[in-house]
Formats: structure tokens, sequence, C-alpha cells
């Protein structure tokens, strides 16, 4: 038996396109390899959002390279946004890929490898099609991400990713439902709704649909067998009353919104067209506190994007304290080759970006912090997803608002069960079961 091994770069998109690449390749006869070096096609489903993961493939394509060598009839694959980004110049930079494909053009991978591996060199396709009709080779059982949407339509001044992966498209609601409906018959209790822009999905199937982001989610709440709804990515211009709506109305979305903040300075959202400032952030993560109970608030902040002066860091700073985020993802200023901010004048020098980042994480840990030791004595719902990484006598789990807790039980995956909170940090809770969650 031939076999594949998948790596995967950058977010929680691109992680669903590799379960889909696997689910293709096991269906076309292929087994997973544990390694590179045991693998007969190796794909690589790559990230160009900024420059660190494009040097972690990098690495990792010099590794293949030297595998392929010894082994001519290896496959190396490249798909995913750098791919779309490089098209056919990748086979310049690297001449020992044999297939590229961008983040539609999955489901024709199938087609170029084959049964036998014989695959044509520099092919990629322009139509684009959604992959929710592929198989899947999920990594648990009980959890899906399901794509609802595809593409951009915002034009942020720092981001590639409408170039990588076109213009919104959104998919009908329809196919949607019946996804989510299979998969409750197959046992999966929590299901993550995927878009570059969620909220803005739907708006592109007008006149033919008539519906929005708030009425998926309670479409997909009335689904039997569904007890988590989470969705991802937001953006806070498009985050409107009938989404708070539905989040604080239907059971099984879960009270947690990934809100990317980006910056805490009108001066400097203005600079990347983000369509927002500091005050219409701020109202709206009042609007979603007051309507939704227990939200938790997690968010992307950018350090040290052109002409950022220490007056407009200092203004992140404050938003962070006020909103209070239980968690960030924050980032360094990386230019991404193509985009309006590559370009622009008054660049920040890396040592002040570093700085910054610093006393960024330093603010972000400390609201963490204080956000999960308000959780200490209550007891949670926690989806049991494994053991802890770092002991395996304990076990590991999610509550609703997306908090890992490491705790002492009997459960196994896929349960839902209480857990009394004990200890907390600024990452995590832990505590001890203390009942399972009647369903």
């Amino acid at each position: 038996m031939k076999r594949y091994h998948v790596t995967t770069f950058g977010c929680q998109m691109n992680a669903h396109d590799s379960e889909r690449i696997k689910g293709m390749l096991e269906e076309l006869g292929l087994g997973e390899a544990p390694d590179q070096h045991e693998a007969d096609v190796i794909v690589f489903n790559t990230c160009t959002i900024r420059e660190k993961p494009d040097q972690r493939f990098a690495a990792h394509l010099a590794q293949a390279a030297a595998l392929k060598q010894r082994e001519p009839d290896k496959v190396i694959a490249v798909g995913g946004c750098y791919a779309e980004a490089q098209r056919e110049r990748l086979f310049d930079l690297y001449p020992y890929v044999d297939v590229a494909f961008g983040p539609g053009s999955i489901p024709h991978l199938a087609d170029w490898i084959g049964t036998g591996g014989q695959a044509p060199r520099g092919r990629f396709a322009e139509w684009r099609s959604f992959a929710g009709d592929l198989p899947a080779r999920r990594e648990r059982p009980f959890q899906a991400w399901v794509q609802i949407s595809m593409g951009c339509n915002s034009k942020c001044s720092y981001c590639i990713v409408p170039s990588v992966r076109g213009r919104e498209q959104s998919r009908r609601p329809g196919d949607i439902v019946g996804e989510v409906t299979r998969l409750a018959s197959a046992g999966v209790r929590e299901v993550t709704l995927l878009g570059q822009n969620v909220n803005s999905w739907g708006r592109d199937l007008l006149p033919d649909v008539r519906t929005e982001f708030g009425e998926l989610l309670r479409a997909v709440d009335a689904i039997d067998g569904i007890e988590r709804i989470r969705f991802t990515s937001p953006h806070p211009k498009d985050f409107r009353v009938p989404v708070i709506e539905a989040m604080a109305e239907c059971a099984a979305v879960c009270e947690h919104a990934h809100l990317p903040l980006q910056s805490g300075s009108t001066r400097i959202l203005k600079a990347m067209r983000r369509t927002y400032g500091r005050q219409r952030y701020l109202k709206l993560v009042d609007e979603m506190r007051a309507g939704i109970p227990d939200l938790a608030l997690t968010t992307d902040i950018i350090v040290g994007f052109p002409g950022e002066t220490e007056a407009d860091f200092h203004e992140t700073l404050e938003v962070v304290k006020e909103v209070g985020f239980d968690s960030a993802f924050t980032f360094v200023f990386s230019p991404r080759h193509g985009t309006e901010a590559a370009t622009m004048p008054d660049q920040v020098s890396e040592d002040v970006k570093r700085e910054r980042i610093e006393r960024l994480v330093d603010v972000v840990q400390r609201s963490a912090r204080l956000r999960n030791a308000e959780r200490v004595g209550r007891t949670e719902e926690v989806l049991v997803e494994g053991p802890s990484r770092t002991d395996p006598s304990v076990l590991r789990g999610r509550t609703r608002r997306n908090t890992t807790v490491n705790f002492s039980g009997g459960g196994v995956p896929g349960d839902l069960v209480h857990v009394h909170i004990e200890r907390a940090t600024s990452t995590t809770l832990s505590g001890r079961e203390v009942a399972l969650v009647a369903v």
C-alpha cells in the first residue's frame, strides 16, 4: 500500500482542508504514514499570512527534497495559500515539487495524483469549489469543522487572503445543514462553522436565497445531536444584532466569540482599512456582553503596523485592559508581498516590534489570568478531548467558553462532564470531574 503524509500550516480553515485531503487520499487507497520518510506522497498545506509559516514550510520542504533525491518516485505536493500566491513560480523556486494547488483546487488533487502516483507538474485550477462533499479524516470523531464560505470581500491593507482565496463565496444553507445533519448522525457533538468572515455569510446568495448568519446558527442549533456550535472568524463590522440574539437564544451556540481587534488606535485601524474605529469596537463589545450572558471574548492583535507610534500602541494596551480579553493571538506585523501595507512608509523597526509585543503579551496574560481566576469554585461543562499533553493520567477538555481544562475523572473522549474548577492560570483551568452530563 502506498502511503501519504500531510503537514499543515496556518489557520483552522487549513486544518479542515487537510482533513479533506487525507480523506480523499485514503479513498484512493493510500494509508497514512507517521512521517515524511515513510511516505510515497508528501503533501504540504501551506499558509502565507505571515512570514513565520513561510519559513517553517521552507525548512520542511528542504527535508522532503533530500528524501526525494534518494527516492525519486516520491511525490511532493504543495497546496494552500502559499501555493496559490506563487502559482507557476513555485516550480522555479522548488523544481523538485511535482504538484501545486490552491485552496479551491483540493477536489482535483485526487485526479492529479491518481492511484499510480503519476503526478503532472504545474497544475492549478482556476475554478473554485467547496470541499464539503469530499470524505474527511477527522482527528476526533465527536468534533468537526464545517466550511460555510470561502474567500473574503474585505480590503484590509495588510492581508493577502483575498488574493489567494478569492472573493467571498457562500455555501448554500441546505448544503450546510445537510452536512451537519450527517455529522450528527455519525456521532459528532460539536461543530465549528468556518469562513474568512462568517458574519457576512449568505449575502452573495441574494436574491435567490434570503438568509443571514444568525438564521444559519438557528438552523444548525435545531439539528438533533449537535450540542455545541462554534464559529470563526467574524469581522467586527458585520457582527449585528440578529447574530447576538441567536447566540443568546440558541442552546447549542457556545458563549464564546473571537472578535479580531488588530489595533486599539482608530488612526491605525483606518490605515489597516478595518472599517471600524476604537469606539465602535468597544460599543460592540458592550452590546455583546449585555446580550450574551457569561460571554468569553478572544481576539487578534497586530503590533508594529507601519506608522504605529508609541501613542498608538498605548491605545491598544488601553483597549486590551478595558475589554479584558480571555485570550489573544498576538502578532508582529509581517509585510506580505502584494499588499498595500508592505510598501507603506514609516515601517516600524524589528527591535521596537519585539519590545512592544512583549509588553502586550504581559497585559493580555494578566487579563486572561484574572478572567480564569473568576472560574475557580464554579462547576463547568467540559467536552472531553483526550489525555493532557503533559500528564497522560489527567484528562483534557474544553468549556463552552473555549477554555482548556485539565482534570481528574473517569470520562472518555467525547463525553460531556461537569468539572469543579479548583485552580487557574492565564491559559488553563484545572479541577476534578463531579458528574457526567445527562443528554
